[in-house]
């Protein structure tokens, strides 16, 4: 079976949708050229709807180069204070685009603007909408060393300081996916949560012992991303020949992906797939092999913990002859949460994301819809009435009982 159509590779994305360092941010103030400004998501696709919308780059302390937008008010008109902060990171193979993917009625950064919030949109390392590193190539493999556990660590906790810095505010952080990963591992940070409002998790990932996406899984037990670790392709880019030729190994002979969809992410109820050639100009993103691995890693051993490096490599970055795991019981009961979570998700599971909640000090608001799949809770042409309008309920308790 062929998949290298537009359809196969749109789908590839939805595969997803501490260390002991000195505090020290290093944040670039340079502005963008004329063409990064032209070509960047705010010229693309938010200001021709009517936004008003900024670039930002963040400077990590690790040397990458992260775009970040600001979208400070909705089509209603300018305000003279922007409202609170609220930060959206995206999931695996995504960039912030995923966020504006739908009409401005559907989708969740355009709804947060209008209800009055300054939106802020995280774009990870190795995206389309950051910039690099201050001294590495893409080309180089050391470009490409790094996880989730790296993205939280160092690009999600930089972009919320740098958020947090410029508007003085803590920020309202909202998660998709890999983007609830990175969350849960930055919140068991005393230094991150502090600037955090409150957090709501779309499809919230901490473990993966009961994953049922049976391409994923086939992956897993083929022991894929070692391989491709050992080949020496640290770029996971599903837009390559490489990346096609990779699925087409998956499926061909082995498993029917007549319906990737589901093959990837279960069944969800509401997808527009009338929009997969606009989703196309934007999706997948590339991400880092290592990035795979680490979640493979957690898929095998069903924890929550940091990349396994083997015992002697462990040994030599910790201390210790295991990886440390990430302790859930370390974020604050003080910090109010809010999860949604779909009945129909093959990637977070039922039982998965119940196991998160047990481990969490605080009970976290829920929201559970049985016919949500993955990539409903941010492609749904439903979540505005489904999700959204019940995430927003959360936020703006929590902004009655705070100072805003």
């Amino acid at each position: 079976m062929e998949l290298g159509s537009s359809w196969s590779v749109f789908l590839l994305l939805l595969l997803a949708s501490v260390c002991h360092c000195s505090i020290e941010f290093n944040y670039s103030t340079q502005s963008k050229s004329k063409e990064e400004e032209n070509e960047g998501l705010c010229a693309i696709l938010i200001r021709p709807l009517g936004y008003s919308c900024s670039e930002h780059t963040v400077e990590t302390r690790d040397g990458y180069l992260l775009g970040v937008q600001r979208i400070s008010h909705g089509t209603g008109g300018l305000r003279a204070i922007p409202g609170p902060p609220v930060f959206l990171q995206h999931g695996l193979f995504q960039g912030g685009d995923a966020w504006f993917a739908n009409s401005k009625e559907e989708s969740l950064g355009f709804i947060l603007a209008d209800y009055g919030f300054d939106v802020w949109v995280g774009n990870v390392r190795g995206t389309h909408w950051s910039y690099g590193h201050k001294s590495l190539s893409e080309k180089q493999k050391a470009f490409w060393d790094w996880s989730w556990q790296e993205l939280a660590q160092y690009d999600l906790t930089d972009m919320i300081t740098y958020v947090y810095s410029l508007t003085n505010s803590k920020v309202f952080l909202v998660g998709h996916s890999q983007g609830t990963i990175m969350a849960l591992a930055a919140l068991t940070q005393p230094i991150t949560v502090d600037m955090v409002e409150a957090a709501a998790l779309l499809c919230p990932i901490s473990y993966l012992g009961h994953i049922s996406s049976q391409l994923v899984l086939r992956a897993v037990s083929m022991h894929l991303d070692q391989m491709l670790l050992a080949m020496g392709l640290h770029q996971l880019n599903f837009r390559s020949d490489i990346g096609v030729h990779i699925l087409d190994s998956l499926c061909d002979g082995h498993m029917d992906c007549g319906s990737l969809l589901s093959a990837i992410t279960g069944k969800n109820c509401c997808f527009n797939d009338s929009r997969v050639e606009f989703y196309l100009q934007y999706e997948p993103h590339p991400s880092s092999t290592k990035n795979m691995n680490h979640l493979f890693q957690m898929i095998r051993k069903g924890d929550f913990a940091m990349y396994d490096y083997g015992l002697l490599g462990n040994l030599k970055r910790y201390g210790h002859l295991h990886p440390p795991s990430f302790d859930l019981a370390k974020i604050p009961k003080s910090l109010p949460l809010w999860m949604a979570y779909g009945g129909q998700d093959a990637l977070a599971d039922v039982t998965d994301v119940e196991h998160t909640i047990k481990e969490l000090q605080a009970k976290p608001e829920l929201l559970y819809l049985e016919s949500y799949g993955h990539i409903d809770f941010i492609l749904s042409v439903y979540a505005k009435n489904d999700v959204y309008d019940k995430l927003m309920e959360f936020f703006n308790s929590q902004r009655r009982s705070s100072s805003y």
